[in-house]
């Protein structure tokens, strides 16, 4: 399920102190264990490089401002009627030592967890902030996708290599779309490659939901929600990482070893409801029109959008992971929102299951054998990593109850226009249309009905938020 991306601004106050209770309940870490961190320290004293050296290629990183865990480094160029991406990904195997206290705390926590007033990192920061990361003028062990791609985006060749880099500059979203839109020659080729990708992803009935990015500021005596719609550069650059991700599931299948990120299609119930909810918020959906292509022909800047993509992540549920063993092909190996296999290898700095699907893609593209150490650690990673999403999921829903209870606090007492997007065994969950939020509703409506909803509570102390239908 796609993050709300909510960040704070201004961190006194009440709604400061619900997040860190909200931490403090989930027993989130504070700190790494002393062991942890001496083994970091002693790895980013003496970081590990490769032979091969493709630090005359200009990659850059292309980011939200302030990022310093940075994964991925791209670099793209026309070489006749095909283009050549390169994808440089942080190289994470090449630091944790299998075994090691590293290792052993990254298999507690699984991943970065992102809530509105910080991060809780995988990984000490000396390697995920220092000596790991991508940043700018700085050697680096990476490993390096190569994909060259024809007109039509599809890849004709695809090789994959432990090599030293050095990233030139660190661009944010913002001022990579400034440099393409004027006519920037290498950053011009992602939105080539991106466009054609995602002529691809529709014709193979792919979903995706760009969620904008939510800044929790407190102004005027209250807490505002400010949302920015996502840029064109980050759709086309996370085509890059889908494509990505496709050819390690084609890889690891074609070897017979690894682990894939699946998801199952929505049933036809939800599809149905989904709709119904998009008729009651007053958008037209065309009757045969696939819900994939529908959420792309969506106008970001139309008021009533982040309600519907809101109420459309019911579609992309059921997520998890698949390890692949042996010649024997799983049955169920597709990701229904790609519309193919996939496989999580573009975030190692931040995702646990990224570091043993790199690690077995670089062996099988370089023709060895998946290292021991991968392998053996794809058991129980399935169970490590939906734990650790679980526990993601909670943090998300509880910081975003909590910063929408404090942007509605004042307004108790006022009707809002909603949709019914469930029923409970005791009243219904609404969606609002504006503020976007999700909340309990007193009501006997069905689920896609348009109702007003009152806002009889909302409470930060006890993190309660109820309407009833006026």
């Amino acid at each position: 399920m796609p993050a709300r991306h909510q960040r704070l601004r201004g961190g006194d106050g009440a709604l400061a102190d619900a997040l860190a209770a909200i931490r403090a309940e989930l027993e989130l870490p504070t700190a790494f264990p002393p062991d942890a961190e001496a083994e970091a320290e002693r790895l980013a004293a003496a970081p590990p490089l490769p032979d091969a050296d493709a630090t005359d290629v200009p990659f850059v990183t292309i980011d939200p401002p302030g990022s310093t865990d940075l994964d991925q480094a791209i670099h793209l160029e026309r070489d006749g009627d095909a283009i050549v991406v390169r994808y440089a990904i942080a190289d994470v195997p090449a630091f944790v030592e299998p075994g090691g206290a590293i290792d052993a705390e990254a298999r507690r926590r699984g991943q970065t967890l992102y809530a509105p007033d910080g991060r809780i990192p995988l990984h000490p920061v000396s390697l995920s902030e220092g000596a790991a990361s991508l940043l700018p003028e700085q050697e680096r062990a990476a490993l390096v996708w190569t994909f060259r791609l024809d007109a039509a985006g599809e890849p004709s060749g695809t090789t994959l290599r432990r090599m030293r880099v050095r990233s030139r500059e660190q661009l944010t979203y913002a001022e990579a779309q400034r440099r393409i839109d004027a006519g920037d020659a290498m950053l011009g080729l992602l939105r080539e490659v991106g466009e054609a990708r995602i002529a691809l992803e529709e014709a193979r009935d792919g979903a995706s939901l760009d969620m904008p990015e939510e800044e929790v500021v407190h102004e005027d005596g209250r807490w505002q929600l400010r949302r920015r719609a996502l840029l064109p550069v980050e759709r086309w650059n996370a085509q890059v990482s889908l494509l990505t991700g496709m050819e390690a599931a084609r890889l690891m299948l074609e070897a017979g070893v690894g682990i894939l990120r699946t998801m199952p299609a929505p049933p036809d119930g939800d599809v149905r409801r989904f709709r119904r909810e998009v008729e009651a918020i007053g958008e037209r959906w065309e009757e045969g029109e696939h819900y994939g292509a529908f959420l792309r022909r969506l106008d970001r800047e139309a008021p009533t959008t982040l309600a519907i993509l809101q109420a459309a992540r019911r579609l992309f549920r059921g997520a998890g992971y698949t390890v692949v063993t042996g010649a024997t092909r799983p049955d169920d190996v597709e990701q229904a929102a790609i519309g193919a296999p996939y496989a999580h290898v573009t975030a190692p700095l931040r995702r646990l299951v990224d570091r043993y699907g790199l690690a077995i893609c670089e062996a099988v593209a370089d023709g060895r054998e998946a290292p021991a150490w991968a392998v053996e650690g794809l058991e129980g990673l399935p169970e490590i990593m939906q734990s650790s999403n679980a526990l993601a999921g909670r943090l998300e829903r509880e910081s975003v109850d909590a910063v929408e209870i404090a942007v509605l606090e004042d307004r108790v007492g006022e009707d809002f226009d909603a949709v019914v997007v469930e029923r409970r065994d005791s009243g219904a969950t609404i969606q609002l249309l504006d503020p976007p939020a999700e909340a309990g509703c007193d009501t006997d409506a069905e689920p896609g009905e348009r109702i007003r909803a009152r806002l009889v509570e909302a409470d930060l102390g006890s993190r309660r938020l109820r309407f009833a239908q006026a």
